[in-house]
């Protein structure tokens, strides 16, 4: 069942019909591929700053601040690991499945039904947070803003989740990210004084 919310009229404006070009461009940016040349910029940019500990600290705190972000998520839609945590939760329907949504634009419906949390905002942002704050350029901080935005944006355009569902799936990014970045220092402290 669907819930009308302040982000309805938000999503029917932001998802259209792009036609099959714009459709693969935004399904590949909702993917992993995609993004392997980034994930290899960033590995060679904390290896060139903190030598090989800084890249053994950053795959761990990722593995926590990503896991963390994709774990949380799920407890929101009723999947993962965690799922039965908060089984009284009020899930909600992705655009391509909810009644409300008249005209909504969907290239795929191989998604789960729920998306009260996107879990793709939430991984990203908590990526782009703990990446920035390592990494500490100007440029790679606007890069991993954009990245974010268009990715965020791409799971609008896909129909799987509205607006809100970004929203608080980012917010979730930051909190992991930074969760992120304390175990990036401790780590690192760890292996240094190691």
């Amino acid at each position: 069942m669907g819930t009308t919310t302040w982000d309805i009229p938000l999503f029917d404006a932001l998802n259209f019909n792009g036609g099959n070009i714009l459709d693969g461009l935004m399904t590949a940016i909702s993917g992993v591929v995609m993004w392997l040349p980034l994930y290899a910029l960033i590995i060679y940019m904390v290896w060139r700053r903190y030598s090989w500990r800084g890249v053994i600290a950053l795959v761990v705190a990722l593995g926590v601040a990503m896991g963390l972000a994709d774990i949380v998520a799920g407890i929101f839609k009723h999947s993962g690991p965690l799922k039965d945590l908060w089984p009284d939760f009020p899930v909600r329907r992705r655009p391509m499945f909810n009644e409300l949504v008249d005209d909504a634009h969907v290239v795929s419906t191989s998604h789960g039904k729920f998306g009260t949390v996107s879990a793709h905002a939430a991984t990203i942002v908590s990526l782009a947070v703990l990446t920035t704050i390592v990494i500490s350029r100007r440029w790679f901080t606007w890069m991993m803003v954009g990245i974010a935005v268009l990715i965020c944006y791409s799971r609008i355009y896909l129909a799987c989740h509205f607006p809100q569902d970004i929203l608080i799936g980012a917010l979730l990014g930051i909190a992991s990210g930074f969760a992120g970045v304390w175990v990036f220092r401790k780590v690192l402290r760890f292996r240094n004084e190691g």
